[in-house]
């Protein structure tokens, strides 16, 4: 058998990473030619194993121009065994300055497909082996038009009525239930969605849509329309029984201004806001599967 060679490409080699068929051609994903024409992607932060000059293994970690963290793993397939995709990581990881975050992106109902399971086993079992530990996954949910989710009638809504109401609010959250991007807005900003949305989310304050139970704030969220897709980018509760109605509401308002998609992230144990986003129409297009640093 060939020696296995493991290296990064360098500039007008960009066609031998697509020269790999993609394993998993379903998933949506950026594709590597628009990810280097915006600038996320970039030769030097993108390797390769090859045996008998074939692409075995490939790597692309992402950073968006101007970001403050640090490149993750965005792309990472083999089809070769996971020591050899190990090699591949950690060679890359020493060029890097150490192991960086990998997300990967799977079909919505991976773990039920045979198929697609043994597709990802070996880039999984790969990043095990280089220091990577998985830390989680991430279920992405799309509407898509059709009926408008219906209201109960419980709860009235009203615009947030400043950024220090937001973050009053956002404050008495302790763990929101929606957070679009939050990966991104951590790698590119720094920024904790969770607990500082306004420090990545830059529309008006007005835009947000808070939910009131007699008078009492017990919901707000953050319809984001001019994102990179109409977007519910955050999502948070106080009452339970409120979040059916929220997102009914923020469907509506993205749907009134003409959005045809809504995208929602949602952590994949969240069953009970997962059965909301369904009951609202939603449905699971993509999971994600992070994996960090051992020592991190």
């Amino acid at each position: 058998m060939a020696d296995l060679v493991i290296r990064p490409l360098v500039a007008g080699e960009e066609e031998l990473f697509d020269s790999m068929p993609d394993p998993l051609p379903h998933v949506r994903q950026v594709g590597y030619a628009d990810g280097l024409a915006g600038g996320g992607f970039r030769p030097e932060r993108t390797w390769v194993a090859l045996r008998a000059g074939r692409v075995v293994g490939r790597a692309a970690w992402a950073l968006p121009p101007g970001s403050v963290g640090d490149p993750w793993l965005d792309r990472f397939d083999l089809a070769t065994a996971p020591q050899d995709g190990a090699a591949l990581l950690r060679a890359a990881h020493e060029a890097l300055g150490g192991p960086k975050v990998y997300h990967a992106a799977l079909p919505a109902y991976w773990r039920r497909q045979p198929q697609v399971r043994d597709v990802v086993a070996a880039p999984m079992a790969a990043a095990r082996l280089a220091g990577l530990v998985e830390q989680g996954e991430r279920l992405r949910c799309s509407w898509t038009g059709g009926a408008l989710p219906a209201f109960t009638g419980r709860y009235t809504f009203r615009p947030a009525t400043d950024a220090a109401e937001i973050t009053s609010l956002v404050a008495r959250v302790a763990a929101p239930d929606l957070l679009t991007g939050a990966e991104t807005a951590r790698a590119v900003a720094g920024v904790d969605l969770a607990t500082d949305p306004l420090s990545w989310l830059r529309g008006s304050a007005r835009e947000w849509r808070v939910a009131l139970d007699g008078g009492e704030p017990v919901g707000l969220a953050a319809p984001a329309s001019r994102a990179c897709f109409p977007m519910i980018a955050y999502l948070g509760v106080r009452a339970p029984a409120v979040r059916a109605d929220l997102l009914a509401e923020v469907v509506r308002t993205l749907s009134g201004e003409g959005a045809y998609e809504v995208i929602a992230d949602v952590d994949a144990d969240r069953v009970a806001v997962l059965a909301d986003l369904e009951r609202a129409g939603f449905r699971r297009i993509r999971a994600r599967v992070s994996f960090t640093p051992a020592d991190a």
